[in-house]
């Protein structure tokens, strides 16, 4: 399966099928706290990155897992891919399983985008800062996006599309976490106006040192100043227990206790795709079950006995 992989435990869909449409690690951002690394190619780029025809070909044959949720994220933005409106609808002619997509939001305030977006039943785009400034500071976008841009493409998103829109934000210590910056936050959320606020933190294992997750009670305090009232998503409930999980797991802890490893050499040495072993890396960080260490820019695991 090059495209699609899964389904793995999600914190908000359940067991999610996942739907890559990106090469890694191509997306519009260079976010600072992406658990899949540095952005090695940045674009605001729209083409067929892959082939529509392939991905629904494993798309079918993976639909007797039964999944909650058939996600499209992946890589990278999904908004990147010029075929989206075609895959959604292939989707939903093959499917009632209902069709999440989760995206930056970078690329909304292309009407085109927007359009190709309203078959989805779920779409959750993020924002992670109120001012242009935290926005440099935290999604490091592309340079023919500014911040104004992606705000007003969110609000026009919402008001055309019917189905149900969640707004993820992700919240970093001693950057966006302040009562001033949530304050903007706040101001740019009202604006859009999301069914939903979900706050997330750096609780896996991210691109840059300084990306410092925030402390859940501070996290419960600053969702009640959202309206409508904000969940906090970033505390992980642990549905890897779930017994179709484990294998999994079990096989990537038994891999970085022989010796470190990168998340590519985890995802290749077990055949499997990089946005699963971030669900097993996630649990077992959570555990106290890893240890971390940069080399050559690159982060690597070990596992602590």
């Amino acid at each position: 399966m090059a495209y699609v992989f899964g389904p793995v435990p999600s914190r908000r869909l359940g067991r999610s099928l996942g739907v890559d449409l990106v090469p890694f690690k191509t997306c519009s951002y260079d976010c600072i706290y992406c658990q899949l690394g540095a952005t090695t190619n940045k674009t605001v780029d729209r083409r067929e990155w892959v082939p529509l025809d392939d991905v629904l070909v494993e798309l079918k044959d993976r639909l007797a897992t039964r999944p909650d949720y058939i996600t499209l994220s992946g890589s990278g933005s999904p908004t990147l891919y010029s075929r989206l409106d075609e895959l959604i609808a292939a989707i939903r002619a093959m499917t009632a399983i209902p069709v999440a997509v989760l995206t930056n939001g970078s690329l909304l305030w292309q009407e085109d985008v927007r359009r190709q977006l309203l078959e989805a039943h779920l779409v959750i785009p993020s924002l992670d800062a109120g001012h242009a400034g935290m926005f440099q500071a935290v999604n490091h976008p592309h340079a023919s996006l500014s911040f104004d841009q992606v705000l007003e493409g969110l609000i026009d998103f919402r008001q055309e599309f019917s189905g149900d829109c969640w707004l993820e934000v992700f919240l970093l210590t001693g950057l966006n976490d302040s009562d001033d910056e949530i304050g903007r936050i706040t101001a740019c959320v009202e604006r859009i106006g999301p069914d939903r606020v979900q706050l997330n933190t750096a609780t896996r294992p991210t691109a840059e040192h300084d990306a410092v997750m925030v402390d859940l009670n501070r996290m419960v305090d600053l969702a009640a100043r959202f309206d409508p009232l904000a969940e906090v998503i970033a505390d992980y409930q642990g549905v890897h227990a779930r017994s179709e999980f484990t294998a999994g797991r079990d096989g990537v802890w038994a891999m970085i206790q022989r010796r470190p490893c990168s998340l590519r050499d985890i995802a290749e040495g077990l055949a499997m795709h990089r946005n699963e072993v971030v669900k097993y890396i996630e649990e077992l960080d959570a555990k106290g079950l890893l240890t971390k260490h940069f080399t050559g820019g690159r982060l690597f695991y070990s596992g602590r006995h």
